[in-house]
């Protein structure tokens, strides 16, 4: 029987136990994307507290992918040192860290992208800020390339792997959604013509890094959005990336404009409130060969090691509650079960706006 703390190994990355540290959005790079010394401590401080897998903050691929200020760029080899640094520091620690990638699409803005964004097609949706340009198909291709040399980065510069992000109303999750992707030609319609751009994605990425380095994706099993990425759709892109050899699956839900339903939820004061993807999850597991992550309100011990014991997930991931507790892993290691201090509030984020980084607002209340 499966447990928490068992190690795996995913395409020989071998990990201390089920544990993930899903990706966030940390709010501590400069105005180019070049990661700071704050950042690079934070996530040796997350390998310390015992998380079997650190998936980096949302890191873009080209700059006209860039959403918001203090996020992560892997689009030049001008950041080559501090990468470097980045997971030295992390396997020092003991942790193993692979890098998100992501191109934002129309979820971009002109002020942070340098351009009016760019998306399947050049439609207003709620989540998106402005009207973006469609995309030709030439700069299809340019942007598929951008996500091969970003994963060349990745590997040269240290990292145990990569995760694609075609979730939350990212760039390949528009694609996926015939809300958003209206277009007639070769990537819209069906939904095979709509994982054509992801497929493409996952081909190129693999060519670049080789069969022997993982290559993991963030994926919506639903938009939780009228007109959006359904579940049976969301099953057809999971069973082709399962097939084309992806090494696994983190399941997500929800985009921006999915109101309660969205990604990151407030108020996970209960155990029935936790593991609001896990049905989802539990579907693309049935449907896949390669291992499934499930993400969505983890807080308590109990339903982290039941999904895993009883739901057949293969990893559990989790993001706030790190922020507030990176030491939880150690600490649920070492007998004490209680559940993650984090209370959902979503506080953390507007110090990464604010002050250079997100930090848990609860424990800063406390300490004044």
């Amino acid at each position: 029987m499966q447990t928490l703390f068992d190690a795996t190994t995913i395409n020989g990355m071998v990990l201390r136990n089920r544990l993930v540290r899903s990706a966030t959005w940390e709010g501590m790079c400069n105005a180019t994307g070049r990661p700071t010394p704050k950042l690079i401590n934070f996530y040796q401080t997350l390998a310390a507290g015992g998380v079997g897998l650190i998936m980096t903050g949302y890191t873009f691929v080209r700059p006209d992918g860039k959403q918001i200020v203090g996020k992560m760029g892997i689009h030049t080899d001008a950041f080559a040192d501090e990468y470097r640094a980045m997971t030295r520091a992390v396997h020092e620690a003991g942790g193993k860290i692979a890098v998100q990638l992501v191109h934002a699409g129309g979820q971009a803005d002109t002020a942070n992208a340098g351009r009016r964004p760019l998306a399947p097609s050049a439609v207003k949706l709620a989540q998106y800020p402005e009207t973006p340009a469609e995309l030709s198909t030439a700069e299809i291709s340019e942007i598929v390339e951008a996500f091969g040399e970003g994963a060349r980065r990745a590997r040269d510069w240290g990292f145990d792997g990569v995760q694609l992000h075609g979730a939350h109303g990212y760039l390949i999750n528009q694609f996926l959604s015939p809300l958003a992707n209206r277009r007639t030609d070769a990537y819209g319609g069906s939904i095979e013509n709509r994982c054509r751009f992801l497929m493409e994605v996952y081909h190129r990425v693999r060519e670049t890094v080789g069969p022997d380095f993982p290559v993991l994706i963030k994926l919506n099993a639903a938009d939780n959005l009228a007109g959006g990425l359904s579940p049976d759709e969301a099953l057809v892109a999971a069973t082709k990336l399962s097939a084309a050899g992806i090494d696994a699956i983190e399941v997500s839900a929800g985009t921006p404009a999915s109101g309660k339903e969205s990604p990151v939820r407030a108020d996970i004061d209960a155990a029935e409130k936790e593991a609001y993807n896990l049905q989802l999850a539990k579907a693309i597991k049935m449907a896949v060969r390669c291992p499934v992550m499930v993400v969505g309100g983890f807080r308590s011990f109990a339903v982290a090691d039941k999904a895993v014991r009883e739901s057949g997930m293969d990893y559990i991931s989790m993001a706030r509650p790190l922020i507030r507790e990176p030491n939880l892993p150690n600490r649920w290691l070492a007998g004490d079960r209680r559940s993650a201090t984090c209370i959902s509030c979503n506080g953390c984020f507007l110090p990464g706006i604010k002050e250079g980084g997100i930090y848990c607002v609860q424990d800063k209340k406390k300490e004044k």
